[in-house]
């Protein structure tokens, strides 16, 4: 579990299109705020969905081969395909010129709400179910899985945590840093994406159909 887990919350992390959009929010007037506001709504929407599964499974890892533990490992199977197939078909239309989405012209001027519901809007929930898929598997009453469902949490917000750090206790030095990672984003987004679902997809997809066949 905890090696599927590092996988996903590195690829969640590293996704370019929540990581622009938090940018753009950072450089918006009340920028620290409204990062503090998306920060806060991503890392909820991870850990609700994390304590959903919990709450169904009862805190217990599913028996290995049951009915439940069959269809998570398939449901992982799956979101393993789609993704390589996701990627595989981006792959194909590269080079693909960079449109910048319809509310990046508003983000200036959103409020704290707009700010809170794009995070949630831009979760990748495909790698998000993939990680609910897998903390079926956790045992609550060790030690050792609730560090790994808190490490997995904390991973796949890291970077929107060190772009806020960073704007609150140098703001000037990070505007700058930023805007230059921002452009980066921009100009490699279309690699990226292609890059995160299929290394995520084929990981998924193995991982899965070795579980299955043992």
């Amino acid at each position: 579990m905890a090696v599927d887990l590092v996988v996903i919350g590195t690829a969640i992390t590293f996704g370019p299109l929540h990581n622009s959009a938090f940018i753009l929010l950072l450089a918006s007037r009340r920028g620290a705020r409204k990062g503090l506001v998306f920060l806060l709504s991503w890392l909820a929407d991870l850990v609700a969905v994390v304590a959903c599964v919990m709450v169904l499974t009862g805190g217990k890892p599913l028996v290995h081969h049951s009915t439940p533990s069959t269809a998570a490992v398939a449901a992982r199977l799956a979101i393993g395909v789609g993704l390589i197939v996701f990627g595989g078909h981006r792959y194909r239309q590269l080079p693909r010129p960079y449109r910048p989405p319809h509310w990046a012209a508003r983000i200036d001027n959103a409020s704290l709400g707009t700010a809170a519901a794009l995070a949630w809007l831009l979760q990748p929930w495909a790698l998000v179910a993939a990680g609910a898929a897998t903390v079926v598997d956790a045992d609550l009453s060790t030690l050792t899985d609730w560090l790994t469902l808190t490490g997995y949490c904390l991973l796949a917000t890291l970077s929107l945590l060190i772009m806020q750090l960073c704007t609150v206790l140098a703001p000037e030095a990070a505007r700058n840093r930023l805007r230059a990672l921002r452009t980066w984003l921009e100009t490699h987004q279309e690699r990226l994406i292609v890059a995160l679902s299929l290394l995520a997809g084929l990981w998924l997809t193995g991982s899965s159909s070795y579980t299955l066949a043992t």
